[in-house]
């Protein structure tokens, strides 16, 4: 196998909305005055800056934190179910939650995105190219050589026995 087939490959990389930039601006401009818009406002930042959350072609991953650092991955193989939660603000600003839900109890809730149609489509695409096969070469001929052959009929069972709880095999 290749090299780069194996290679991660970014398909879809979350970005933050436009309007809560603009709504942390606008704390900092009209609060600004008083120190809670400060506070306000570096907080927003921080938060914006610190969180990544990306599909690859192999997972799905979501990174919280600046001192303490948080990470939620999943693997795409074991994504059961993509939901997306817009409001209608949410849908008239572009923007809104995607909710990622694997198997077993995993769950990944991503914060307010941009574009979460696009984000969603991302982790559907990858799940379609987890389910494509690659063989190898020698692989791929004998599955055609297997194809081409006809099989050879069972041998008839002659004698019946029954099995160690009492029914017919």
């Amino acid at each position: 196998m290749k090299a780069s087939l194996r290679a991660k490959r970014f398909l879809q990389r979350g970005r933050w909305p436009g309007l809560f930039w603009f709504g942390a601006w606008t704390a900092l401009v009209v609060l600004g005055i008083a120190i809670v818009g400060i506070f306000i406002f570096l907080r927003a930042a921080v938060i914006m800056n610190t969180t990544d959350f990306a599909v690859t072609n192999k997972r799905v991953i979501l990174k919280r934190g600046w001192l303490n650092r948080r990470t939620q991955e999943l693997a795409v193989g074991s994504i059961e179910g993509v939901a997306l939660d817009q409001s209608f603000w949410a849908r008239l600003w572009n923007y809104g939650h995607v909710v990622v839900t694997g198997t077993g109890e995993a769950v990944i809730r991503f914060p307010a995105m941009a574009d979460p149609v696009a984000f969603r489509r991302a982790i559907e695409t990858a799940r379609a190219g987890q389910r494509e096969v690659h063989l190898a070469a020698e692989d791929r001929e004998a599955l055609a050589r297997a194809a081409n052959d006809v099989e050879p009929e069972p041998a008839p069972r002659t004698q019946r026995r029954r099995s160690f709880i009492g029914l017919w095999n």
